[in-house]
C-alpha cells in the first residue's frame, strides 16, 4: 500500500455470534482476502465483527446494539455461556507492529461495555505492552509522546477498516436518494451519499471519475454519463443514456444490479487518497450480471493497489478470479458448534488445480465450505 505500509495481518475472535469462546477464530489477511463458506457458516459474521468495530471506533457501540435488538444476539449462545467476547487485531509494517485488543462484557440492560482494552507496540523483536483508554475521556496528559502518537496511530487504522452493504437496490434504497453537497468527502457505508461523491470525484479526480464512468459503459451499455447538478445544496443521482435526445434519467431507472455495480465501481475505483486502508464487503455478486461480476473482480484487483480488500462471497465466478493464497474457507464445526476458518494454498492444491478450477474443487468439496 502506498499511502501507509501498515498493514491488517491478523484477527482473532473469541465469544461472538457463532464463534466460541473456548474455540477462537484466527483469520491471517493479505491485499485481497476472499473469505467462501455455506450459508450459516459465519462468513458474515466476520463482517458483522467489522461493522461493531466501525461503531465502536466512532463511540456509537450501544447504538449499534440497540439497532441489533439486544446484546445477547452477539454472545456465543447468549450471555449465560458466554459471558464476554474478546477480539484483537494486528497490524504490521515489516519492522513495527500494533495490536489491539478488547474485551466485551455482557451489561444489564442489554448492554456491552467495554472491560478491557491494550495496545501492544514496538519492534517484532521488542515488544511493549500498555493500557490506553480510546474513550473520549482519557488523559492525555498522562500519555507520552510516544504512547500517545501510537494510540492515534492505532485508532486511525481501526476506524479505516470500512465495511460496506449495497445489497438495498428498492426505489427508496439509500444509493438511489439525493445527498448534501457537504457529504462528499467519503463514501459511507451504504452508498447514502453516492450522487454527491460522484459529484465530488468528478470535480476533484477527474481520472478515477472517468473510470467510473467507463465501467459502468461496459455493463449498463446504454448508459452515456452522470449528471449532477447541485439543487439548493443537494445532489441527485441522475444520468443521461446514449440516445439523440438530451432527456435526463433518474436514480430509479437505473435496475437494481446496474445501481449495486454503479455503488461498487464507485467505492473499488475511488482514489488513493479517499479509499479507506482496509475495504470489507458481504456478498458483493448479489444481483449482477455474470459479466458484471468478471468486471468486478478486475475492479478488486485494481482497488488492493491502494487498499487491502475483504470480500464474503458465494460467487463461483468470484472465486475464480483469484488464486487460491487469496482464499479463507469458513466453517462451523458440528462438534464444536463454532465456526473455523481455513486460509488455502497454492501449493498445497497445485496438482488438483492443474485440472480443476477453485469453484470446480469447491463444488466437489475438495476444499470445504460447502454445506454439510
Amino acid at each position: 500500500m502506498k499511502r501507509n505500509k501498515n498493514r491488517l495481518t491478523e484477527l482473532e475472535i473469541r465469544g461472538f455470534k457463532s464463534i466460541s469462546y473456548q474455540h477462537p477464530l484466527t483469520l491471517r489477511f493479505g491485499d485481497i482476502n476472499i473469505l467462501l463458506g455455506a450459508n450459516g457458516a459465519g462468513k458474515s459474521n466476520v463482517i458483522s465483527f467489522f461493522k461493531m468495530l466501525n461503531y465502536m471506533m466512532s463511540g456509537s457501540l450501544q447504538r449499534f446494539i440497540a439497532e441489533s435488538g439486544t446484546n445477547q444476539k452477539f454472545l456465543h449462545y447468549g450471555s449465560k455461556r458466554t459471558p464476554t467476547l474478546c477480539a484483537s487485531l494486528r497490524f504490521d509494517n515489516g519492522v513495527f507492529h500494533d495490536t489491539y485488543s478488547f474485551s466485551l462484557t455482557n451489561a444489564v440492560p442489554d448492554r456491552l461495555i467495554i472491560s478491557s482494552e491494550e495496545i501492544e507496540w514496538g519492534k517484532r523483536t521488542e515488544n511493549r505492552l500498555r493500557t490506553i483508554r480510546l474513550t473520549s475521556d482519557f488523559n492525555e496528559s498522562a500519555l507520552t509522546k510516544s504512547t500517545e502518537t501510537t494510540e492515534r496511530l492505532v485508532r486511525t487504522l481501526l476506524s479505516a477498516c470500512k465495511v460496506y452493504q449495497f445489497s438495498d437496490s428498492s426505489l427508496s434504497s439509500p444509493m438511489r436518494q439525493s445527498s448534501t453537497v457537504e457529504s462528499a468527502h467519503y463514501l459511507q457505508s451504504e452508498a447514502n451519499n453516492l450522487a454527491s461523491f460522484l459529484y465530488y470525484l468528478k470535480n476533484n479526480y477527474p481520472e478515477s471519475y472517468g473510470r467510473i464512468v467507463t465501467y459502468v459503459q461496459e455493463v449498463v451499455p446504454q448508459f452515456r454519463d452522470f449528471y449532477l447538478e447541485p439543487e439548493r445544496g443537494y445532489i441527485s443521482l441522475k444520468w443521461t443514456d446514449d440516445s439523440p435526445n438530451d432527456y435526463i434519467l433518474s436514480s430509479d431507472q437505473f435496475s437494481d444490479g446496474s445501481i449495486r455495480f454503479i455503488a461498487l465501481a464507485t467505492l473499488l475505483l475511488q482514489p488513493e487518497e479517499t479509499m479507506p486502508f482496509v475495504v470489507i464487503v458481504d456478498e458483493p455478486e448479489l444481483g449482477l450480471h455474470p459479466y458484471a461480476i468478471d468486471q468486478l473482480t478486475e475492479m478488486i484487483k485494481d482497488a488492493s493497489r491502494h487498499a487491502q480488500i475483504i470480500i464474503a462471497t458465494q460467487s463461483p465466478a468470484i472465486l475464480d478470479g483469484f488464486s487460491a493464497d487469496c482464499v479463507t474457507v469458513v466453517e462451523r464445526d458440528p462438534a464444536t458448534g463454532s465456526t473455523e476458518a481455513k486460509k488455502l494454498s497454492e501449493d498445497e492444491y497445485r496438482e488438483w488445480l492443474g485440472e480443476y478450477t477453485l469453484s470446480e474443487l469447491w463444488n466437489k468439496n475438495v476444499i470445504g465450505g460447502r454445506p454439510v
